[in-house]
């Protein structure tokens, strides 16, 4: 058996004494840190952050946190909490500066009719759309709002590697209602957009866009599409299911969506004018996808391009119901548009020879 010694336990003790004095060292220096950023946070610049609707005192505090404006949520929320505030925190944008505490934030959050115009901008929306919308809710920054469209002023990675083409950021303009301050630039409007389109666009759809052998732009490029081609929630896998059969097979897509967007005009009916456009939106003349996304799909849009329903259909057409008919070959596509009265002065030739190659 062991006899521990003096010294032995001697150095027991000063291993102790070390571990507590790093301990308390520690508690120290936290409760140095804590005070001093609740008493004043470090700001290089003034930051302007878009409190939405609902949001609480946690997903304030993680936001908060996330933005780099606070460093510690928790204690964020304890004094959120203590102090009432709980019930008070109120929508709209909040402008925090250099130095101030956390009582001071909670107390500007608590201020009500902040000075925000709120924005909603539609799923399928163009940019040249957007901007008229930020327009009529007078918004000052829609006279520049075309020069902020310029992808080399943000940091995203969706926007690496992006083709050669107008309209860059077509498509990632995320459609949501925005809570936007008056004083707000262009770019700080876009950037709110690109924002929320890198929230919804995760990880996962990254790695399934990979999986397909498709870039990013190329999803959204389809979402674009399908976005425009139908509005019914339970259609949109199967639209996307009837594009990914067009091309694959290598059949032309012949959206009149594309071909509307290259026009700039919805026209309800194309002629075979319309659809010999030479414009490399023109997927009545050019095979496979367009140059670039066509509008700005929304959630629901992106997903169905990444997750396509498996059908055997190459054709759809819209009833007098308002639904959709799918169809497997040209002639039962005929046969649908002649039953609705929806054959239209366009060019279907190049459809029907198409069908061969199924």
């Amino acid at each position: 058996m062991a006899i521990k010694t003096k010294e032995t336990r001697f150095t027991v003790w000063k291993l102790i004494a070390a571990i507590i004095s790093i301990v308390i060292l520690i508690c120290i220096i936290g409760y140095v840190s804590v005070m001093r950023d609740s008493g004043g946070i470090d700001l290089a610049q003034d930051v302007t952050i878009i409190i939405e609707d609902g949001w609480g005192a946690s997903t304030i505090a993680e936001v908060l946190y996330e933005n780099g404006i606070i460093k510690h949520p928790k204690v964020f929320r304890l004094q959120s909490k203590l102090g009432g505030f709980d019930d008070q925190l109120q929508p709209g944008a909040v402008t925090l500066h250099d130095g101030m505490s956390y009582n001071d934030i909670l107390e500007q959050l608590s201020e009500a009719n902040r000075d925000t115009i709120r924005v909603v901008i539609p799923e399928g929306y163009e940019a040249k759309q957007i901007q008229a919308t930020l327009a009529e809710a007078g918004l000052p920054c829609a006279e520049e709002f075309n020069n902020a469209l310029d992808p080399t002023l943000y940091d995203y990675r969706f926007l690496e590697g992006l083709p050669e083409r107008d309209n860059k950021l077509e498509g990632y303009l995320f459609p949501a209602t925005y809570e936007i301050p008056e004083t707000f630039t262009a770019q700080e409007v876009v950037n709110l957009m690109l924002k929320s389109f890198d929230e919804v666009f995760t990880d996962e759809y990254y790695n399934r866009a990979a999986e397909m052998g498709m870039s990013v732009d190329q999803i959204i490029t389809m979402a674009s599409i399908i976005e425009r081609e139908t509005n019914a929630t339970s259609e949109r896998a199967k639209v996307a299911g009837v594009f990914y059969n067009r091309l694959n097979s290598g059949m032309k897509l012949q959206s009149c969506a594309t071909v509307q967007y290259a026009l700039s005009d919805h026209k309800p009916v194309l002629s075979i004018a319309d659809t010999k456009i030479n414009s490399p939106y023109n997927t009545y003349l050019n095979t496979g996808l367009p140059i670039g996304p066509i509008s700005n799909p929304g959630a629901e849009c992106i997903k169905a391009a990444l997750w396509p329903e498996n059908t055997d259909a190459y054709y759809f057409c819209l009833s007098t119901s308002g639904e959709h008919i799918f169809s497997t070959t040209y002639a039962d596509h005929v046969k649908a548009m002649e039953s609705n009265d929806l054959i239209m002065n366009v060019d279907t030739s190049a459809v029907e020879n198409e069908d061969s190659k199924k």
